[in-house]
């Protein structure tokens, strides 16, 4: 399923390897991956891999003895961008977002239930509760359910994408508040809380579509996140692009992040297996 980094590139930091080498990591460009709570499962986003609808798509494999097998576009695709994939911690949903027909403006977040047997039902638009006119992406449910992690560009705030959360009401994820700590006048998206939210990884930059990205890591001080620091991986640097970070729900001390290591390399952007930061910070900024 992995390939090891060359010890020289791994020395010294948490990094294990790219994630299914030809088959999750391609020729393509592959962001944000996650895998299903059994293991079995992996999902995420490819920009035009041949055999999708068009466009951004969604895709999945399976374990097969200990290796990712028989990479598929997912049903739910459409003909426009469908993106920034994860598989809920209880395994019955699929997050998304789409800027499909339907929508509030832009690209919306959207969830589809998962079946007994696997197979996915219609998605559906979770509502205006934080979907506004702009962008919102990368939806990540907190391991209850409870809430929801997200970027968005149109509720306001600190300027361009900023990370906001929402809760649960009983029918609909609303009321999206600033977490606190994290947004500036750059770009923050694509985060993932470790440790039920003690700390927090998160993708920077200037201005997404012409600079760079980094990954940050802050820990929560009991109010708010505190002390954001690159990542030391050793392919995050300031110059490159490295982005989606997702807990894997079956191993949740390991992260998936996409990026592009000088080795092993598939294509644009890749995924890769590294070990999740340590929740070092306190309760009370989620």
């Amino acid at each position: 399923m992995a390939i090891l980094l060359p010890a020289a590139a791994s020395a010294g930091f948490a990094e294990f390897g790219i994630e299914g080498m030809g088959v999750v990591s391609t020729r393509d460009s592959e962001v944000r991956a996650s895998v299903s709570p059994d293991g079995r499962r992996i999902v995420w986003g490819s920009t035009n891999r041949k055999g999708g609808a068009g466009g951004w798509d969604l895709w999945q494999a399976r374990l097969t003895e200990g290796r990712w097998s028989d990479p598929q576009p997912l049903a739910v695709n459409s003909t426009a961008n469908d993106f920034d994939p994860l598989l809920s911690a209880d395994g019955k949903w699929l997050y998304f977002f789409s800027n499909r027909e339907g929508g509030f403006g832009g690209d919306d977040l959207y969830r589809v239930a998962i079946d007994a047997d696997g197979g996915f039902g219609r998605p559906e638009n979770l509502g205006p509760g934080v979907n506004g006119k702009g962008d919102e992406w990368a939806p990540t449910p907190s391991r209850d359910g409870q809430r929801l992690l997200f970027a968005s560009d149109g509720f306001g705030g600190a300027g361009r994408h900023d990370l906001l959360v929402a809760h649960w009401d009983g029918k609909a994820f609303v009321d999206p508040q600033p977490v606190p700590g994290v947004n500036t006048a750059a770009d923050e998206f694509d985060a993932a809380w470790v440790g039920d939210g003690k700390t927090i990884v998160y993708a920077q930059s200037d201005d997404v579509e012409k600079q760079p990205i980094r990954l940050l890591v802050a820990h929560c001080d009991g109010k708010a996140y505190a002390g954001s620091a690159p990542w030391t991986l050793s392919f995050n640097t300031a110059d490159g692009y490295t982005l989606g970070p997702v807990l894997d729900a079956d191993k949740p001390g390991e992260m998936l992040v996409s990026g592009s290591a000088k080795a092993p390399k598939a294509g644009g952007m890749d995924i890769y297996r590294v070990r999740a930061p340590n929740a070092v910070g306190k309760n009370g900024c989620t």
